[in-house]
């Protein structure tokens, strides 16, 4: 007799479905056991996650890292992690990524003496789903913090998991409806997907969002990441490729971009005068990014 073993369950959905089971039963340290090895199987990696979660079960992480460690389904950063090869244990990986922001943000800004912590208020933009909202509040507080990213699932995540405000952007600068002006704006990997038609014009539109004072921090894939990806800058040093890691946005709104310090040098002189220029450093988030802050008078 033939068994068609395509519509037998998994192993994790095995032991997922155990877990569900003794968690009904009242039984949670049985529970926690077989979901911390559910977790471990890469097809029920976030369910079984969000069940210890939810019922805070030894081995969840919020009882390690002290703040709310919920991720979305639809989160493209997460699936990144938990589709590449190196990444043994995406969940510790993805958590662990946006702490490293965290810390890598925290340092930038003690270098212009403008402290994290005595910030009143910070715009993530681009913020996705979450991955450094999460430690941001925890630093901060929610009412402190305000997200915006043009996919509405993330925004309406972000609110209702950590408490933020949020907007939805757009794929046009000049669309984007600004609530108020900001003492930081954080933008994380955006200038490192943009092709050149939107790149100025979104480096103006989110100068603009900075209060007087304040501060613009932002990323871009510079000279080290060109060269790990074996990647030709042209004359002006740009090179945009239309594909990313994010399967909810237009690849030719967002894809993969590498800027040589000279032509991000010169957006900012043509949006923001080149002696607002506060720091850049070179590699500095990831080991992999380049980092620009601009101040605004």
């Amino acid at each position: 007799m033939n068994v068609k073993t395509d519509t037998l369950p998994t192993l994790g959905q095995q032991l997922l479905q155990e877990g569900r089971d003794l968690l009904a039963a009242g039984n949670r340290t049985a529970a926690a056991q077989v979901l911390v090895r559910a977790r471990d199987e890469r097809d029920v990696v976030l369910a079984a996650h969000a069940l210890i979660e939810q019922y805070d079960l030894v081995g969840s992480f919020h009882n390690v890292m002290g703040l709310n460690c919920s991720i979305s389904d639809q989160d493209d950063i997460f699936g990144f992690f938990r589709g590449h090869h190196s990444s043994r244990n995406p969940l510790r990986d993805y958590l662990a990524d946006g702490w490293r922001t965290l810390s890598e943000l925290m340092l930038l800004l003690e270098a212009v003496n403008r402290p994290l912590l005595h910030t009143a208020s910070v715009l993530e933009f681009a913020s996705g789903h979450g991955r450094f909202t999460r430690h941001l509040v925890k630093a901060l507080g929610p009412e402190r913090v305000v997200v915006s990213d043009v996919v509405p699932s993330a925004v309406e995540f972000s609110r209702q998991t950590f408490g933020v405000q949020g907007f939805l952007s757009a794929s046009a600068p000049e669309s984007v409806q600004w609530p108020r002006q900001y003492d930081l704006v954080f933008v994380l990997s955006l200038f490192s997907h943009l092709p050149r038609s939107t790149w100025g014009r979104w480096l103006q539109a989110l100068y603009g969002a900075v209060a007087p004072g304040g501060l613009l921090v932002f990323s871009t894939h510079g000279h080290k990441a060109a060269r790990f990806d074996n990647v030709t800058l042209d004359a002006e040093g740009f090179f945009f490729a239309p594909s990313s890691e994010s399967h909810a946005i237009d690849v030719h709104e967002y894809g993969t971009t590498f800027t040589a310090p000279e032509f991000v040098l010169a957006r900012i002189a043509e949006v923001a005068g080149a002696e607002n220029l506060a720091h850049q450093a070179e590699t500095h988030f990831w080991n992999h990014q380049d980092a620009y802050v601009l101040r605004k008078p």
